[in-house]
């Protein structure tokens, strides 16, 4: 029963004790980060709940079961061998794979605010591409970590299938999280020791399809021109990053409190979702913010040194992986609602609302805990068909 329940309530896990000291210490950050964000998304959302639906606690309840199943993936990862995960991550990427290519199909794909990122399974919304991203950081991890002994072949149908995850998702359209994965693939691959030639070949390759798609999407180009001067625009494609800035700004030093942010009172668009840090600089001010950045690099921290230590390449990339995802989108995120940088629809992890962002953060979560527990763990793990370069392995 206590087994069990542990996939429910971390809590209660007894077998934490037997864990290393970093391993358990990301766990407890990763459940803080969680009610922390649980929090302040109660707060933001409650005006726009309150007036859309007759009840300010709807966004609150519906994300606090995304948290529920969210923690159920969370455990099963951190007690489920990186042998087993690895083992089972082609078939998760190529059926995420199929599902993107799915919402590009008309009447199975919803759009919502211009971009078609959605396909519904009966109520539930399902987007592919958030859910692909901890698949892409194993199978990055995989695929890069023995890459000098892997024949041209196989290379080049991983980089393919790699590519076609980044362009499909560019398609939807959504230059943000297509951006995102191919800096996720580009710093595994980085951390791997492959050349810099090739490295810098990618990026380059990166670049231009970046400006090709800003060309032939006037709303792209649109939010980079009203981020260079959101105030000539401020009424228009600017309101949202204004808005953003007064209320940051309101906040001062110490905020104004917790649940009285002014700006998120229909002022602030989209504040429990893509501004939500807006709403926590408000509420918390400029000891908040700072607070908020101090955790995040101890966090980071914590996951260097998880890489740092471990024993096999493949499980040093996958703790990098994570920390590149969570890390970085954490920071792109904070990034828009301070005007450093253009307007993105990338959330901010377990903070903004939304369930595919929560379940896929935790899940990511969960592979950097569960790489801190195999590292300190006297039995090694073999990885069979993925450190072997052989025709029935997994990159056979």
């Amino acid at each position: 029963m206590a087994l069990f329940l542990r996939y429910f309530f971390p809590f209660i896990d007894g077998s934490s004790a037997e864990w290393s000291t970093l391993a358990r210490t990301l766990r407890w950050l990763t459940l803080f980060w969680a009610l922390v964000g649980l929090l302040v998304l109660f707060s933001a959302s409650y005006p726009v709940a309150e007036a859309d639906f007759g009840d300010g606690w709807y966004y609150f309840k519906r994300q606090l079961i995304w948290l529920f199943v969210g923690l159920i993936i969370f455990n099963k990862v951190i007690h489920t061998s990186l042998r087993d995960i690895l083992g089972v991550t082609p078939w998760c990427l190529f059926g995420l794979l199929l599902c993107i290519g799915l919402t590009l199909m008309p009447g199975l794909g919803t759009s919502i605010n211009g971009a078609t990122r959605w396909i519904y399974i009966g109520p539930v919304p399902f987007q592919p591409s958030e859910l692909i991203k901890p698949f892409l950081i194993l199978q990055g991890a995989c695929i890069f970590s023995q890459w000098s002994r892997l024949r041209w072949k196989t290379r080049f149908t991983w980089l393919g299938i790699f590519g076609a995850v980044v362009g499909m998702i560019l398609l939807q359209p959504n230059l943000s999280t297509a951006s995102l994965c191919g800096m996720l693939l580009w710093f595994i691959a980085l951390s791997s020791g492959i050349s810099y030639v090739q490295l810098f070949s990618t990026a380059l390759g990166g670049f231009v399809v970046g400006v090709v798609s800003i060309s032939q999407n006037e709303y792209q180009w649109l939010r980079i021109s009203s981020f260079l001067d959101p105030w000539a625009v401020a009424q228009e494609d600017g309101y949202q990053l204004v808005q953003s800035l007064m209320a940051i700004g309101s906040g001062g030093v110490w905020g104004t409190g917790f649940g009285l942010s002014h700006q998120k009172l229909f002022y602030l668009p989209i504040q429990h979702t893509d501004f939500i840090f807006a709403v926590f600089a408000e509420e918390f001010g400029l000891v908040g913010g700072i607070c908020l950045l101090l955790f995040l690099v101890i966090y980071a921290t914590l996951g260097l040194l998880v890489a740092s230590q471990a024993t096999r390449n493949v499980y040093k990339l996958v703790a990098i992986g994570t920390i590149v995802l969570l890390m970085g989108q954490s920071l792109i995120n904070i990034g828009v609602a301070t005007g450093a940088l253009p307007t993105t629809g990338l959330p901010l992890p377990l903070f903004s609302y939304g369930g595919n962002s929560m379940l896929s953060s935790l899940m990511t979560a969960g592979l950097l805990v569960r790489v801190a527990r195999e590292t300190h763990r006297a039995e090694v793990v073999s990885l069979p068909g993925i450190l072997e370069d052989d025709e029935d392995g997994i990159l056979g």
